[in-house]
């Protein structure tokens, strides 16, 4: 199996180098290029198509968002975690809203930036655990809801409105193994941590409503 490739974008060396001796530590990640600005981020980007991009926000010159957006307008598949000092809700909404896979404050844990990196390789979103609870009190947004399919957002629904797995299934007239399945498949799509996350999640997006 081919190691994940990542670019690390950072305006501070000593950074970059934590950065690399935790990352070069673990099996399956290699570091393959580093940037310590925008503009270079985006050129190492192209010159070497990484796997996963570490981003700084606040950097010298074309700040860390400018250069999400840059490289997702070269490539929108690229996967980019925004990794910064700045906490609170709002740095990491703005950094999934200009298209990064996630966003993990410097104060984290070491292993919360690799299990992010593993995370966004499997195709989902990653935050790191100073952060979920935040950004989990934001509503749902129309595409997240759009990727539920009628099944999965009627369990939602009738979660949120405080039944527990067995009543569901029993007004659905499905199984209890049936329902967990499908509330696993809603976990996933929705990046969420557990059922109380769910039904947080769904609060704020008004799916408590009758009808």
């Amino acid at each position: 199996m081919e190691a994940i490739r990542i670019l690390l974008a950072d305006d501070h060396p000593i950074v970059r180098e934590g950065y690399l001796r935790l990352l070069e530590r673990q099996p399956g990640l290699a570091v393959i290029a580093q940037a310590s600005n925008g503009e270079a981020a985006l050129a190492a980007f192209a010159d070497h198509a990484p796997d996963i991009v570490l981003m700084d926000l606040s950097m010298p010159g074309a700040g860390g968002l400018v250069a999400v957006e840059a490289i997702l307008a070269r490539d929108p598949r690229a996967r980019i975690i925004v990794v910064s000092m700045h906490q609170g809700a709002v740095f990491a909404q703005k950094a999934i809203a200009a298209g990064a896979r996630g966003f993990v404050s410097k104060s984290s844990p070491p292993e919360e930036l690799v299990g992010a990196i593993a995370k966004v390789m499997s195709g989902r979103r990653a935050l790191s655990s100073d952060m979920a609870q935040e950004v989990a009190q934001t509503s749902l947004g129309k595409d997240d809801i759009a990727a539920l399919t009628r099944r999965e957002l009627e369990i939602l629904q009738l979660l949120a409105r405080g039944m527990g797995g067995r009543a569901i299934a029993k007004s659905l007239g499905l199984s209890a193994k049936t329902i967990q399945n499908n509330l696993s498949q809603v976990r996933a799509k929705l990046d969420a941590s557990g059922d109380a996350d769910l039904v947080l999640k769904a609060q704020r997006a008004g799916l408590t409503l009758s009808g």
